[in-house]
């Protein structure tokens, strides 16, 4: 009688062989993407099978694979899945850009000798959501760029919100009493056109680095007003994972910091970005929240979806910054279906920006009236988790000024005067005993 070999798993290391842990240092010179990093050496190898694995689950929606086979014929469907493939193959010139879309006149323009006033990139998952023949697409008007970025207007500004004024050290800005802006890259892996930050991101720069940020640590440690710190940039997740880390571990070890927030839109143009060894070192860092820029519905696909359910689940809570855009959402039914759908994928809307009078962006920007509009067609009509608040960041340093549209209309006697969402005026007895 044969006696059954015992089964073994394929994953499990042989004991004969020595792991060797690798010992990755925080390089201040790194240029993203970096390598894959985990969380600790204890649990690296138990992380890389699990990556592995994840790699391989990872959905990937039709149209992805369709423009895989189309444009890269010689890579896997892992290869699509690995956010360092997809920001080293970015297109990051008009004439890397046209290979996948027939560029209007209007978008040929800036590779022209002045060149694009903002830098391009466009992964190639944000490439495969872009409609090859229609410029007037609102998600390829969002990051293409075109020659109205050179025509400049009153009231712009290259910092019109004043930063530099309210940064007491580099990669500072102390604006608000009891919270800080902590700039810790200028690098993001799709670039929208009318970034509010175009004087310091660049289209190859580098992340900051570790020891840049020291007296942007070293501020918030010796300031202990500060309770709540907002990680942005560019954008922070394109940082390998131990950077992120390093950054998340410091900050939580100063004792007065009650908050951390990150502002991000890699979950909407670099889902892949969203591994389960990111999302298992973030949730070590609670309370942790995600700002997360979102622009148009057409931006949730089953990737994204996936991206935000794998943080929703780990206790992230998921908020929603939107920009106002002319001609991309500034239409109250856009809006709504773009609210709904954050709903779906658990991402509360939680800011609506009127476009800052960034230079170059007046193509962009609506009247205050269009977005007051939109926030008086949406409350009433549908639910108030799908209605964010309407803010204006003030020009010059002023800060974020909620809008709404005018819902008191008088006083008769001790009375206030209301208007509902059906233009129907109801009295409130607005007195005391």
């Amino acid at each position: 009688m044969l006696t059954p070999k015992p089964r073994t798993n394929p994953m499990e290391k042989n004991p004969t062989e020595k792991l060797v842990i690798p010992h990755i240092e925080l390089s201040e010179e790194e240029e993203p993407p970096s390598q894959q990093t985990f969380i600790d050496e204890a649990t690296l190898l138990d992380e890389y099978f699990k990556s592995r694995n994840d790699r391989d689950k990872t959905a990937i929606s039709d149209r992805s694979l369709d423009f895989l086979q189309t444009y890269f014929p010689e890579a896997t469907v892992k290869d699509w899945n690995n956010w360092h493939w997809q920001i080293k193959n970015s297109a990051d010139s008009i004439e890397q850009l046209a290979r996948y879309v027939n560029l209007s006149e209007n978008e040929v323009k800036p590779d022209g000798p002045n060149s694009q006033s903002l830098p391009l990139r466009i992964s190639p998952y944000y490439i495969s959501l872009l409609d090859r023949n229609n410029p007037d697409q609102a998600l390829r008007k969002s990051v293409v760029p075109v020659f109205d970025e050179f025509l400049t207007h009153d009231g712009e500004a290259s910092d019109p919100l004043s930063e530099e004024h309210y940064s007491p050290v580099p990669n500072i800005v102390h604006r608000y009493p009891d919270r800080v802006l902590f700039l810790v890259t200028g690098f993001c892996s799709t670039y929208c056109r009318y970034c509010t930050r175009t004087r310091m991101v660049a289209k190859n720069k580098c992340h900051t680095g570790v020891k840049s940020w020291e007296p942007g640590l070293n501020y918030i440690e010796q300031h202990k007003e500060v309770r709540d710190v907002l990680i942005s940039g560019g954008d922070p997740l394109t940082m390998p994972d131990l950077h992120v880390e390093y950054l998340l571990s410091r900050l939580r070890n100063i004792r007065h910091v009650e908050i951390i927030r990150i502002g991000t839109k890699v979950p909407a143009v670099l889902p892949q970005r969203i591994t389960r060894p990111l999302v298992g070192m973030l949730r070590k860092y609670h309370p942790l929240y995600l700002s997360i820029h979102f622009t148009h519905a057409d931006e949730i696909t089953m990737e994204v979806k996936e991206a935000c359910e794998r943080l929703a689940n780990a206790g992230i809570p998921l908020g929603s910054q939107t920009v106002l855009l002319k001609g991309i959402n500034d239409d109250v039914e856009v809006m709504k279906n773009l609210m709904h759908a954050l709903l779906k994928i658990r991402v509360r809307p939680y800011y609506l920006y009127q476009c800052d009078p960034v230079v170059g962006s007046g193509h962009f920007r609506t009247t205050i009236e269009k977005g007051l509009d939109i926030i008086k067609g949406l409350r009433g009509h549908t639910s108030g988790y799908a209605i964010p608040t309407y803010v204006v960041d003030a020009p010059g340093g002023g800060g974020k000024i909620p809008l709404l549209p005018d819902y008191v209309v008088g006083r008769e006697d001790d009375y206030v005067l209301l208007k509902n969402y059906e233009d129907k005026v109801f009295r409130y007895p607005d007195f005391t005993q």
